[in-house]
């Protein structure tokens, strides 16, 4: 157990490193970032997608991060990885079903509840990226993340995107101390995903100095912690045209108003230590200054709280697969059957692979969906933000379950800690939006991004706008002439096909949101393995990102099956091929770099959590030609055993197909 004077010390870094970061020339940056809030979003990579568009700035280059920023994030790692893997007692947290206060305290003395409320009250004020770096670690325990995340992602988050100057003083110093912890009180018993239902209503005092609250909201996580609550409840509204109607307002509401109470706990399935209950308000005052955002505004404040906490679940949910690998891989490295260790069995490997490409997928999406949020700008990221909850929640899953195929019965009871991982993962389905509505988000964003801008341009055909007509006239030449690729969203007639325009058919819309979300998966790892294959990246010797790549997809491509036409795109376009995958029995090395050598203005940038990679056999420098001698290409098989060491644990190392996994010689 570290002492008293050890967190000390901790915790004067990281106040000392914040105030080394507040010293350095962000000028700019911080101005972008006070901008954010008025400014309106840029074009998006995911929503410009149904607009059969594949918008490359908003990936080429990389958001990178600066080698100062990289260094503070691995100094902030440090102390935080060493507090959970050797202090916090998961085992505990979840038989007694709470966190226990002396951890709560330490997670404070870290600085953990005010990760991203700015500095200048009192929180780290850390990127994105340096977020979703620290969110690996704190997703080593999923009471502990979860407990976090409902504080910050989303029980303060309205304060910092929507309070004033006054609110944001008055209550966000002591939610980044932890000496007050917040809550988000959206669902309702009758209301869940409809949360436009919600039945809990505002009514304005006769003075009109308050709002008197009632209500129940139930699922609240921190509800029996909080202090702080953002609730959002119906009010009545005069409309433009003079009637009254209902709408949805947000408020910050104190547990000291009075009149604030909650159930007990929730004895959960998983993530047993957070605290879940249900919170009811009885005629509590709320004065009039604490209303968030605007009178009936509530629904919007609402979405984009939620919409800007979800790409954190990539990193968060790879940090916890990487454990539950290492843990598996030592399992399985030395459980022998049929005098064999498991590990040297093919569909043993087989599973392994599919957990390191799952987790490498999340990792990669989280990241650059964070990098592009930290740009000036304000990218409009809610599309890959939806994109990353889906896939990683879905892809945790299913790697939980495979690798509790491998550990047989041991991982089924609790005197191993293999079957809480699968009861805390359960959950990432469901919440902060289940994915069957997150789909429907998705594909329907979408589809009104896309009927937004051709009614526009229909509009300025109309009436006769030259620039227009000269850029469709010209578009559509180049479509004759075979100069570019349509993605099959959009028509001839400039309309969105008719396969995905009936929107109002609601089973269209998962199908469009699955196909659309393949496409930013394979962009998110693409530019990763594209950082590493740039001069000076941590990719040493002979490994090629070719090998990766392969390793990567060879075996999913089900998840990735519009990579061909994304290459088929490019080559028509008279652009170097990215990727081409090649879905026969071999395959052609995937990559080629898309800049040309040393000479490329990002060489000797680095990503946040750059893997180390196993020596191996390159392939690097062919020429992307399906046409080639396959005897020339690696085969499917040969890039199953080069995976990523931050994937799989030490006692793992490359060796010949079909002998993957075996124990590392001491």
């Amino acid at each position: 157990m570290a002492t008293s004077g050890s967190m000390g010390v901790a915790t004067l870094f990281l106040r000392r490193a914040v105030a080394a970061r507040a010293s350095r020339a962000l000028v700019a940056f911080a101005t972008s970032r006070r901008l954010l809030r008025t400014s309106p979003p840029s074009r998006a990579f995911a929503k410009e997608l149904f607009l059969g568009k594949i918008e490359k700035k908003e990936v080429f280059p990389f958001p990178e991060v600066s080698q100062d920023e990289l260094n503070e994030i691995n100094q902030f790692v440090g102390p935080v990885e060493k507090f959970f893997t050797e202090e916090v007692d998961s085992e505990r947290i979840d038989r007694e079903g709470k966190i226990p206060k002396e951890t709560l305290e330490k997670l404070k003395s870290l600085g953990l509840f005010g990760l991203q409320v700015p500095e200048e009250y009192g929180g780290l004020g850390l990127s994105n990226t340096m977020y979703a770096r620290l969110g690996e670690i704190v997703g080593l325990d999923a009471s502990i993340a979860v407990t976090l995340a409902a504080h910050q992602a989303i029980g303060l988050k309205g304060i910092i995107l929507a309070g004033t100057k006054e609110q944001k003083a008055k209550y966000l110093p002591r939610l980044a101390s932890g000496e007050h912890i917040a809550a988000f009180c959206l669902t309702e018993p009758s209301s869940g995903s409809d949360a436009a239902s919600i039945k809990s209503r505002a009514t304005l005092s006769e003075d009109k100095k308050h709002y008197i609250l009632n209500g129940s909201k139930v699922w609240i996580t921190n509800g029996g912690l909080a202090n702080i609550f953002t609730v959002f409840a119906k009010t009545e509204v005069v409309d433009s045209d003079s009637s009254v109607k209902d709408k949805i307002t947000a408020f910050i509401v104190e547990r000291a108003f009075g009149g604030v109470t909650n159930g007990k706990p929730e004895d959960k399935l998983g993530i047993r230590g957070s605290n879940t209950c249900e919170v009811h308000f009885e005629n509590t005052k709320v004065p009039i200054e604490n209303v968030l955002g605007e009178v009936g505004g509530g629904f919007k404040v609402a979405m984009n709280i939620l919409n800007s906490g979800r790409f954190s679940m990539g990193s968060t949910v790879a940090g916890m697969l990487k454990k539950l690998i290492e843990m598996t891989a030592a399992y399985a490295c030395t459980r022998k059957q049929f005098n064999k260790n498991l590990s040297e069995f093919g569909l043993i490997q087989e599973k392994f692979a599919l957990m390191a490409q799952k987790a490498y997928v999340m990792e990669s999406m989280a990241y650059l969906t964070a990098g592009m949020l930290d740009q000036p700008g304000f990218p409009d990221c809610s599309i890959e933000a939806a994109m990353v909850k889906v896939f990683s929640s879905e892809g945790a899953w299913q790697c939980v379950s495979e690798a509790l195929q491998i550990l047989g019965g041991s991982g089924y009871v609790k005197d191993y800690p293999y079957e809480r991982f699968l009861r805390d993962s359960r959950i990432l389905l469901i919440f902060e939006g289940t994915n069957e509505i997150l789909r429907m988000y998705i594909a329907l964003t979408g589809l009104q991004h896309a009927g937004r801008v051709l009614t526009a341009r229909i509009k300025e055909l109309k009436r006769g706008n030259v620039t227009t007509i000269i850029e469709t006239v010209g578009q559509r030449l180049r479509d004759s002439l075979g100069r570019t690729v349509d993605l099959g969203l959009t028509g001839k007639l400039g309309a969105v096909h008719p396969s995905v325009a009936v929107s109002g058919h609601t089973w269209h819309t998962p199908h469009v949101g699955a196909l659309l979300m393949d496409i930013p998966f394979q962009r998110a790892v693409t530019r990763v393995l594209g950082r590493m294959a740039q001069p000076g990246s941590r990719a040493p010797g002979p490994q090629s990102p070719s090998q990766v790549g392969w390793a990567l997809w060879g075996r999913c491509r089900s998840v990735v099956f519009p990579l061909a036409y994304l290459g088929q795109c490019q080559q028509a376009r008279g652009e170097r091929v990215l990727l081409w995958p090649h879905c026969g029995d071999t395959a052609t090395p995937l990559w080629q770099d898309h800049h040309g050598g040393a000479d490329d203005p990002e060489a000797g940038s680095q990503h946040p959590h750059q893997p180390v990679w196993h020596d191996g056999r390159a392939v690097e420098g062919q020429p992307l030609d399906p046409s080639g001698d396959p005897k020339s290409r690696p085969r499917g098989s040969a890039g199953q055993h080069l995976l990523c060491r931050s994937l799989l644990p030490e006692c793992l190392h490359p060796v010949p197909a079909g002998q993957v996994f075996s124990r590392k010689s001491r």
